[in-house]
């Protein structure tokens, strides 16, 4: 099967620190450009170099820090700002300079007070400025997925022909829906392919309507080949489309979508779990992918199926994603054949009658409690089986609520 390359370009450190709460010192930039290095991501958008003395600093600590993946500086369409951001970028193995300007109608009205012919004048200038650096640019028309599609078109021809290399058209408000996005991309790509075939054509989605990772997939699908996107899905307002996510979804549908990314899929757990430690901002627990209940189990059905066949109910190992293994949680949804199980791991074989015994007390604490951890099942097993009384707890691996069952 022939595989297409999609380009995974991480822009944690950047837009995803924009997102309130979850900003990093320099320190916890580095230690996170790490680990992205490890996750092979193939860019790491390292900051916006004028925004602020920190944010120029971090992007120069983080070029002279990683050496595989290309290191991108954020620049608005201005002299001053691609200045800066060259000084900050120029001494990375792979410097790449993004520069970008809004193109929509609402964007140039009421944001920015300029005409178009004076946006794609802007645009040109400044890429070619850009250019003059580095003949690695990408350019992005901010609220591209609200902009006239033959406008838009315009400014894509201008600046390639200026000297970008790469066109990144982003659902900055995440307005669209997977169709929209399928039919844009569709007719962007075929158009621009046509005179540029070189060309790489980006996708940023945002996550207002909770489609950023759908609306990804579906500019993939269309032709898009690369992806913005962001660890844990971090970033301004709802968020960007979740890394861990796009990637695999590409993954485990090879079946239907053709692609694949360098990222090692083994290093995702790690990378979620160290930006939630570097910025206090935890995953919400039924998260795909890295969520604590991404592998978690705990109805009946689910629990005897996991049992008998993991296939069953888990369309991905998690040691695919770096978790240890999947999760067996005893709650009140959990079944006898998942409460014998646990009993026996921790070192205990029951009669029918007495495991009949210690479910019906399990059930009615579970009610209380939500989740029984080893402690609360052992109170249970002395209080129905007496000929237990005085088994201490390390008759068998401990498991709280989400630790490991294998």
């Amino acid at each position: 099967m022939d595989l297409r390359q999609i380009t995974i370009f991480d822009t944690t450190l950047r837009d995803g620190e924009q997102s309130p709460g979850c900003s990093m010192n320099l320190k916890e930039k580095l230690l996170m450009a790490r680990q992205l290095d490890r996750l092979g991501v193939d860019v790491i958008e390292a900051g916006f170099p004028i925004a602020s003395e920190g944010d120029y600093e971090a992007v120069i600590a983080v070029s002279d820090t990683v050496e595989r993946p290309r290191v991108a500086a954020l620049a608005r369409c201005r002299k001053e700002d691609i200045d800066r951001a060259w000084a900050a970028v120029r001494l990375a193995k792979h410097p790449m300079l993004h520069v970008f300007l809004a193109t929509s109608d609402i964007h140039l009205q009421s944001k920015l007070k300029i005409s178009r012919e004076q946006c794609l004048r802007q645009s040109v200038e400044q890429v070619a400025y850009a250019r003059s650096f580095t003949p690695d640019v990408e350019y992005s028309a901010e609220d591209a997925m609200r902009t006239d599609i033959e406008f838009l078109m315009d400014v894509i021809e201008a600046v390639v022909e200026a000297g970008a290399t790469t066109v990144n058209l982003p659902d900055t408000v995440g307005y669209n829906v997977p169709s929209e996005m399928t039919r844009i991309f569709a007719e962007i790509c075929l158009r621009a392919h046509r005179k540029h075939p070189e060309l790489v054509i980006s996708t940023h989605c945002h996550n207002d309507l909770g489609l950023a990772v759908a609306n990804s997939i579906a500019a993939v699908q269309a032709g898009a080949r690369q992806v913005e996107c962001t660890m844990n899905g971090i970033g301004e307002r709802a968020g960007n489309a979740a890394l861990e996510e796009v990637v695999m979804a590409l993954n485990v549908r090879r079946d239907v979508m053709h692609f694949q990314t360098n990222v090692n899929t083994e290093q995702l757990y790690s990378a979620s779990q160290l930006l939630t430690e570097l910025t206090g901002v935890a995953v919400q627990p039924n998260k795909a992918i890295v969520g604590r209940n991404a592998f978690a189990h705990e109805a009946g059905i689910h629990q005897d199926g996991m049992i008998k066949n993991p296939l069953t109910y888990e369309i991905m190992t998690p040691q695919s994603v770096g978790v240890p293994a999947n999760t067996m949680v005893l709650g009140k949804h959990s079944g006898r054949h998942a409460l014998g199980i646990r009993c026996q791991q921790l070192g205990f074989t029951f009669s029918r009658r007495e495991l009949d015994a210690v479910y019906r007390r399990f059930c009615a604490v579970a009610d209380e409690i939500k989740v029984v951890d080893d402690r609360a099942l052992l109170n249970i097993i002395r209080q129905e089986v007496p000929t237990v009384v005085g088994v201490e707890s390390n008759c068998g691996p401990q498991v709280q609520a989400g630790a490991a069952m294998n």
